[in-house]
């Protein structure tokens, strides 16, 4: 066979390690993978986080760790230390069309008009300003997840990794978690997480049977969400592509 071809086609001739880095037999390649993502960017998200995770842990208790953003958050802290393609582009498809969602219903609700209601909490008095400032990250945490991908490249097992993930996370927060309208003895912890009950909290959905509800929702997660975004992010920054400018 000619070489030449094998050499324009590395996804099909080369795995891929967990960083994303085409390599011959998987192992990781340390000229093209180190120092990609600048320092000052691995320390200042990684202070942000270091302020994040108690502060969540302590007001909102371990299993709002469940909320697919926050999942994204701690795959992301992994990603920019490992400089993981693969890790950073599970967080990109998995919340890029989310937090979308979550800014245009925080601006819709700051603007009085109602929307989803998934950004009540950001408007209840009852949490200190700190608290909710912490959870703006929802607005640059998107732009900061299109800028590690630009640099280490879309890896295309995010999609497949990230739906089991989801799906996984799905299951647990239906079967194990406070549905929507439970009462708990403190308000701030979370109830109905990512959504399995309906997008009110306060109440579950009543249009149908809530098993049905959420084998749907687990199909339109990857179909509505997930997959335009693997679409785009797979032509506008593969990782071959730019393993192969770095070569």
């Amino acid at each position: 066979m000619n070489s030449t071809l094998l050499d324009s086609e590395p996804n099909k001739t080369k795995p891929l390690s967990l960083a994303g880095t085409p390599t011959p037999g998987g192992a990781a390649s340390s000229t093209n993978s180190g120092k990609r993502i600048p320092l000052a960017v691995k320390l200042a998200y990684t202070a942000f986080m270091a302020v994040l995770i108690p502060v969540y842990w302590m007001n909102y208790g371990p299993t709002n760790f469940l909320y697919f953003c926050d999942v994204a958050l701690l795959l992301t802290l992994a990603g920019v230390w490992m400089e993981s393609g693969l890790l950073v582009s599970m967080s990109a498809v998995g919340i890029l069309m989310p937090q979308l969602l979550w800014v245009a219903d925080f601006v819709a609700h700051f603007a009085g008009i109602p929307l989803t209601g998934m950004t009540n909490y950001m408007f209840d008095s009852h949490r200190s300003v700190f608290l909710r400032g912490l959870s703006l990250f929802h607005g640059w945490l998107p732009f900061l997840l299109l800028f590690l991908v630009a640099r280490l490249g879309y890896d295309r097992r995010a999609l497949k990794l990230w739906t089991g993930l989801a799906w996984g996370l799905c299951l647990v927060c239906f079967f194990a978690m406070p549905p929507a309208g439970a009462v708990l003895a403190d308000p701030k912890l979370p109830v109905n997480i990512n959504y399995v009950w309906g997008f009110n909290d306060a109440a579950p959905q009543a249009w149908m049977n809530p098993h049905l509800y959420l084998a749907l929702w687990m199909l339109a997660l990857p179909a509505l969400a997930y997959l335009p975004v693997h679409a785009v992010l797979r032509r506008w920054k593969p990782a071959a592509e730019v393993e192969g400018l770095k070569r």
